[in-house]
């Protein structure tokens, strides 16, 4: 969220406005009456467009703000991003300021090019998206190579590119080296200011902040961990924290008309083959009740909580577990995997698995020894899986 990231702003020395967290109307109306001056009250959520969606409001005094915060605290905000909506449950309080203008600045990883990218803008608050539809030639770009790392001359030569005003040229470096070392020292898939703003008396300051961490990385920084609770109160995205996933690691699927019924519960190591893996179902003629990406490990007791999270769902009649070992060896995910469904306190249900990679011939051995149903490739198991809740032996 975006107390959060400037949070992480404030450690590398990006300036952001004075402010606070508040967790209820209470606290936001005493923060206001502590601190005379003009605030704006900015609802903690993970969507964009809160603006449009009513989700800001500006209060200049604690008689203004009591209403207003009254009026964010539970509001379910909706917007095309987000049609279902997200209830509002903390504010984050602050400082307004005296914009004289606004860019936009951003790193990301371009997989293309196997690198860092920054990109920035002179026309900040808007998306960057539509900015780059209409005005592409307001956006430019600089390639980092992560073996030399970032230069401050690289920040001057972007300023200069897209053309913004003088007033942002002398803290620019500065900013962009702060992105670039909390993009590189937390694990960073996405660092974006936007607006960045240059005030009236002539500051730099980062008016909002988008941050999204790699999950695989937070292992490095285990103050963040408490920073997983804080998160939307999404159902999945809840169980999936709980066992130690990341927040979109885990989605359960509502059976709609004309498909068909969502009985075959799938895990998979990794995003794209968990999507996948979902596809086959259906061409199979099944229907996928969730998806679920493990990650690069298949450590037993993840296996376990993934298996229970998983067949919770009393829909699930089969379960499709698909692994590609890669440099992990077969034979002992296919342990890992045996150890963690034996016992009682599992669901038991047909447990198709489709291993491959290294030593997979043995990996199969060991679960076919153990009961299950191991096969070689993908589409052969989607088919077994939607044979078993089907009812075949």
């Amino acid at each position: 969220m975006e107390y959060q990231g400037k949070e992480l702003f404030r450690r590398v020395g990006i300036p952001t406005p004075r402010g606070v967290h508040a967790t209820s109307a209470a606290d936001t109306v005493a923060f206001v009456a502590a601190n005379p001056g003009s605030w704006v009250l900015k609802s903690q959520v993970m969507m964009g467009g809160r603006g449009k969606a009513g989700g800001i409001k500006f209060a200049d005094d604690a008689a203004a703000a009591k209403p207003l915060a009254d009026e964010l605290f539970g509001k379910v905000l909706k917007n095309e991003q987000n049609p279902d909506g997200e209830e509002v449950r903390s504010l984050l309080v602050e400082e307004k300021v005296q914009i004289a203008s606004e860019a936009y600045a951003s790193i990301t990883i371009d997989r293309a090019a196997k690198k860092p990218v920054i990109i920035v803008s002179s026309q900040g608050g808007m998306d960057v998206e539509e900015v780059a539809e209409h005005h592409p030639e307001a956006i430019s770009k600089f390639w980092i190579d992560p073996a030399i790392g970032f230069q401050p001359f690289e920040a001057r030569q972007l300023a200069f590119a897209a053309k913004l005003p003088v007033g942002y040229h002398k803290a620019f470096p500065k900013i962009l080296a702060g992105l670039y070392q909390m993009f590189m020292e937390y694990g960073a898939n996405l660092v974006e200011i936007n607006p960045l703003v240059l005030t009236a008396s002539g500051d730099v300051i980062a008016s909002d902040a988008k941050v999204e961490l790699d999950d695989n990385g937070i292992y490095k920084h285990p103050d963040l961990n408490a920073w997983r609770n804080d998160g939307p109160a999404d159902e999945d995205q809840a169980a999936a924290v709980a066992i130690g996933l990341g927040m979109s690691n885990y989605a359960k699927f509502a059976d709609e008309s004309g498909e068909a019924p969502k009985t075959i519960g799938t895990i998979a190591n990794g995003a794209g083959l968990g999507m996948g893996t979902m596809d086959a179902i259906k061409s199979a003629g099944g229907g996928a009740a969730n998806f679920l990406d493990i990650g690069g490990g298949a450590q037993a007791e993840l296996v376990k909580n993934s298996y229970n999270l998983v067949t919770s769902d009393p829909r699930v009649k089969a379960m499709f577990i698909n692994i590609f070992g890669g440099i992990t060896r077969g034979d002992q995910v296919a342990l890992g995997i045996v150890e963690a469904l034996k016992g009682d306190d599992v669901r038991k249900v047909p447990l198709v698995i489709r291993l491959t990679g290294t030593n997979a011939e043995e990996g199969r051995k060991i679960l076919a020894e153990a009961g299950f149903f191991p096969v070689e490739t993908m589409n052969e198991g989607a088919a077994k899986a939607v044979a078993l809740a089907n009812g075949a032996k």
